[in-house]
Order: structure tokens, then C-alpha cells, then sequence
């Protein structure tokens, strides 16, 4: 869908200058967890747009977005001020890297990337599958989130930035049948995650992977 009008239902802090945003799912709106939209709003008169990925287990009655506030930014402080009942435009769904009922899903997470890997860790453990997550980054967010997913039975790593991943990724990557690799995150956690799956014994070729840039 393009342009569609949406209405913010709640916003929750996630943790510092991080909050989850639920919005009203339109009703033809459908997305995987995994996939992002385009959020549109006007900021000081000119039309802006970003890119999030949805944080949720589904899109039935609403859908979860997460953004880390930079205090400076343009348009993450439009966010920060939302409250439910105000209004942005929304685009989408894209990417094509997402959860498509896989039996068993390993994340890797870089900063943001922690959002998709959340709601791809929801969704595998509604649907009665496995979940596990490494999660790399210096000021973890999704606290809370991370450890009700563990508390579930889903296997959770969070490390430091300048951490190794080999042993963490080594951990959760099993190359069981119908095991399904995500990685989320910016170009040098890309490089990081990929060459951490290949030590592992992993097909980094076969992970489904999205560039935050």
C-alpha cells in the first residue's frame, strides 16, 4: 500500500532514546515479521520520510515499529512526541527477508537490527518453533522483550560491540533441516555476522540478510 493513513495506538519506551511504536494496522495492510515500512510525517513543513522494520509477531489488529531516538535527528524526536490517536502516513510493506514459517530461526542482530529479530522471535515461538537471537550492540534495547523471549524457551545472546560473534553464532547455528538464518543490521555488522556464520559451519550464502546501510 502506498500512502496510507495511520494511527498511533500506543508508544512504549524500549529502553534510552529507543521506543516501540504500535499503530493501527489499516484493514488491507499485510506484512511478515521481518519486513519494514515507510513512515511519512511533516516536519517543519516539508515532507519526511524513514524506514522501520516491524518489531511484532503479526499485523492483525496492530503493528510494532521500533526507533532509537537521535536526539539531533529530524525526524526521531517527531516520534518520540507521538501520542495515541495522532496520525502519520504509511508505505509498504518491503524487504523480502522475513519470517516465512521456518521450523527453526537463528537472528543475528546488529544496533537497530534488534527490532526485526524480536518480532521474528515472537512470531517462530507463537507458531510453536524455535527461536534464537545474538544480539551485538553497547546499549542494548528490547530488554524487557529479550528476556520474556527467553523466558519462553528462545536462546538469547546479547554481547558488546567490539565482542567476538564466532562463539555466540557457533551456539545457536545447529545446520539442523529447515534451520533459517536472519541477519539484520549495518554494513560492518553484515561483514562481522556473515564471516561469524561461516566459522560456525554455517551457509552465510543461505542467510536471509537486510542492510540498514
Amino acid at each position: 500500500m502506498e500512502d496510507e493513513p495511520l494511527s498511533v495506538a500506543t508508544v512504549e519506551s524500549v529502553g534510552q532514546d529507543a521506543i516501540a511504536i504500535a499503530f493501527e494496522s489499516p484493514a488491507d495492510f499485510a506484512a511478515r515479521p521481518g519486513q519494514f515500512v515507510k513512515l511519512v510525517a511533516d516536519v517543519d513543513g516539508e515532507r519526511e520520510s524513514r524506514f522501520y522494520t516491524i518489531s511484532s509477531s503479526d499485523v492483525e489488529d496492530t503493528f510494532e515499529v521500533t526507533v532509537e531516538i537521535d536526539p539531533d535527528g529530524a525526524f526521531g524526536p517527531i516520534l518520540a512526541d507521538l501520542e495515541a490517536g495522532d496520525e502519520l502516513v504509511v508505505s509498504g510493506p518491503y524487504g523480502n527477508a522475513y519470517y516465512e514459517d521456518e521450523p527453526r530461526v537463528v537472528v543475528l542482530a546488529g544496533g537497530p537490527g534488534v527490532g526485526p529479530a524480536v518480532g521474528i522471535a515472537r512470531r517462530a515461538l507463537a507458531d510453536g518453533n524455535e527461536a534464537a537471537i545474538v544480539y551485538r550492540d553497547d546499549d542494548p534495547i528490547h530488554e524487557d522483550a529479550l528476556a520474556d523471549l527467553e523466558a519462553e524457551g528462545a536462546t538469547v545472546h546479547v554481547i558488546d560491540a567490539g565482542d567476538d560473534m564466532v562463539a555466540t553464532t557457533t551456539d545457536v547455528v545447529t545446520g539442523e533441516a529447515g534451520e533459517q538464518v536472519f541477519v539484520y543490521g549495518f554494513a560492518d555488522f553484515l561483514d562481522a555476522a556473515t564471516a561469524a556464520i561461516d566459522a560456525a559451519g554455517g551457509d552465510p550464502d543461505a542467510a536471509k540478510v537486510e542492510n540498514f546501510g
